[in-house]
């Protein structure tokens, strides 16, 4: 009995492990539905399309409507000599200046730069070098709405500047922190290269990293501006781009696009960008109350013996004439028939000096002049260039 038992469990054993052997070698079936095939094409895709929405192409979404094109208008004074001379000492300048006196004309000239939009009051930040000197500031939005801009607020030492539209539905973008910026994180730089070449206020977008924080640059336009704690960024900023925002992973505005550095005129993966933070400090001082700023019908005004009505500088008279800084002695009107009208003194010139002699004021200006007897030795300075008239009686 026990034998048969052995006989059976055996041929059991036997039977379970060549079935075993035959069903792993038969080929796997799968039933096939109709529409499978498309079904997993379709999901791929879809995958697909899922990773092309990086980060980077929804932080370029989300502030791109707030980038505009700033199209501005700038006078220009030009100053020509009615003769030629081979003589390039100043000696020699000066003495034609006295017999042959320069001509000078203003001349309109055409330029674009970029700006962020950054509250639904339409407030606009870009830089200063971009608006200064303005007669006339047209913003247009990504979606073609053209507006007329007014600059609230200048700072030429910062290289920043307000611009305000009056509009609704406007966008604006999310202002971030650029104390907590880290070196190789991602970054974008929108703006507006090349506008009248495009005609297109859509904005480009070019990707790069943070490359290095802190950098302190020495402008080189011929000034003494000195940028402070830039962000420096391989992004590629190009002419055009600047005022426009630089922008971190999240869509957040980290810094203010403003130049490159370049040996032909295009980008070369050095970019400057001012931080956001030092440019939120800048908005909170344009926009308080307390920043006193004197309307034109409270500012005492000196007459002078030479034809000149002068007043002491303030931020009402820089935005009037676009001066680059609020100091100085500042020319309002000339008398005509004056000594100041046979200079050629026009207003908006900032006195320097008069007779050797440098006004701490307005006041001291009319005092200077009062003591005037047989000739008038004056340098002014217009528009950032110092120019010297002489008269003598």
């Amino acid at each position: 009995m026990r034998r048969v038992i052995l006989y059976l469990v055996g041929g059991i054993s036997i039977f379970l492990g060549a079935w075993l052997i035959f069903s792993r070698s038969r080929p796997l079936v799968i039933q096939q539905y109709p529409g499978y095939e498309l079904i997993q094409k379709t999901s791929l895709d879809a995958e697909l399309n899922n990773s092309r929405v990086t980060a980077i192409v929804r932080a370029a979404q989300k502030v791109s409507p707030a980038v505009v094109s700033i199209t501005v208008i700038q006078e220009r004074i030009v100053t020509t000599t009615p003769f030629f001379t081979p003589f390039s000492d100043p000696f020699f300048d000066e003495f034609f200046r006295d017999f042959f006196p320069r001509r000078q004309y203003k001349e309109q000239v055409q330029s674009l730069g970029s700006g962020v939009i950054i509250n639904k009051d339409g407030d606009i930040i870009t830089n200063a070098h971009v608006v200064e000197k303005a007669t006339k500031i047209k913003v247009t939005l990504p979606d073609d709405r053209e507006f007329d801009g007014e600059i609230i607020d200048i700072d030429p030492t910062y290289d920043l500047a307000l611009v305000r539209i009056k509009g609704k539905d406007l966008p604006f973008a999310v202002l971030g922190n650029s104390d907590d910026l880290m070196i190789g994180e991602w970054c974008i730089a929108l703006g507006n290269p090349f506008g009248f070449l495009l005609e297109d206020a859509h904005p480009t977008v070019t990707v790069g990293v943070i490359s290095a924080l802190n950098r302190t640059i020495k402008s080189g336009r011929g000034d003494e501006r000195v940028y402070r704690n830039m962000i420096q960024t391989d992004a590629a900023i190009n002419p055009g781009n600047s005022g426009g925002p630089l922008v971190n992973a999240l869509g957040e505005v980290i810094g203010i696009n403003t130049f490159i550095f370049s040996r032909s005129g295009g980008s070369e993966g050095i970019g400057f960008a001012i931080p956001i933070n030092v440019v939120k400090k800048f908005i909170k001082d344009a926009q308080s109350a307390s920043k006193k700023r004197l309307n034109e019908a409270e500012i005492q005004k000196f007459k002078t013996k030479i034809g000149l009505v002068v007043a002491d500088n303030n931020y009402a008279l820089m935005r009037k004439y676009q001066l680059n800084s609020a100091e100085g002695v500042v020319v309002l009107e000339v008398e005509r028939n004056s000594i100041g009208e046979i200079l050629g003194v026009a207003p908006g010139d900032i006195i320097i000096s008069l007779n050797n002699e440098r006004p701490k004021n307005a006041e001291d200006f009319a005092r200077i002049a009062q003591g005037v007897k047989r000739q008038v030795d004056l340098v002014i300075d217009r528009q950032g260039e110092q120019i010297r008239m002489f008269y003598r009686f």
